[in-house]
């Protein structure tokens, strides 16, 4: 099975951008994104062949999951349960035979960090949730993380230390969260890959320069990782500030 998430910042703009032909030579299993942007009724992208399934923030053109997927899933549910989590439009949870599959878009802890509280609340709650279905059987949890983990995982860390997204706590939730049973699966393939990343700033040519961050990520349960074949970023597809990543299983 194949598997591409990307946060598109804005799907109709993306759209605009070879958005439909992207996804069409994919051949995605299951595509997912985040940032879409939009309402209800604001985009008319049905792709045929897959079930759609969308969770909207109820502030108008802000965060805003979706997924798209081939097999029609066994039951879907959106947000984690926990009303201050739910009006964001940040995680859709889809459920099959042999695995969970989370999307998801992490609370950023914005500028001067005035939402990192927030964000330690999200965090402790989230891989509670992660845990609990873990517990029934193997989760796939996937989307823009905000948060690169490790100094490998941007092309400045000392500068960047203490900024929304390398904040040592922001780091430390993800260390949690991959000790509480899952692998990332792009660092486990290649664990000494150098300036792979999947954002980069829209200001001082930062893509140009490949002055980017890996915040973007496909992570497994622990016991689902020896079937991954292949974790990738295709940071050659334009369209966002962000470029898709994709995990394909045996």
């Amino acid at each position: 099975m194949k598997f591409i998430s990307w946060n598109v910042n804005g799907l109709r703009a993306c759209m605009t951008k070879g958005f439909a032909d992207y996804f069409a030579a994919s051949g995605a299993d299951v595509f997912c994104l985040q940032e879409t942007k939009l309402q209800a009724g604001q985009i008319d992208f049905a792709p045929e062949g897959y079930h759609a399934y969308w969770n909207y923030a109820q502030k108008k053109g802000y965060s805003g999951t979706a997924v798209f997927t081939r097999e029609q899933p066994l039951d879907v549910t959106y947000g984690l349960g926990i009303p201050e989590h739910d009006t964001e439009g940040r995680v859709i949870t889809l459920e099959f035979p042999e695995f969970y599959f989370v999307c998801v878009y992490t609370p950023n802890a914005q500028a001067e960090l005035t939402r990192l509280a927030y964000r330690m609340s999200w965090e402790d709650d989230f891989r509670a949730y992660l845990h609990g279905l873990d517990e029934r059987k193997p989760v796939i949890v996937t989307g823009d993380m905000n948060v690169a983990h490790q100094e490998i995982d941007l092309k400045n860390p000392k500068t960047n230390r203490g900024s929304a997204g390398f904040t040592d706590e922001e780091r430390e939730k993800f260390t949690q969260l991959l000790a509480a049973g899952f692998t990332d699966t792009f660092r486990a393939l290649h664990p000494d890959a150098l300036h792979a990343y999947s954002w980069w700033s829209y200001r001082f040519k930062a893509r140009e320069r490949n002055t980017g961050w890996r915040i973007d990520y496909f992570l497994v349960s622990d016991r689902l990782f020896p079937r991954v074949a292949d974790a990738a970023i295709h940071a050659d597809v334009l369209g966002s500030d962000h470029c898709p990543v994709s995990l394909t299983l045996q």
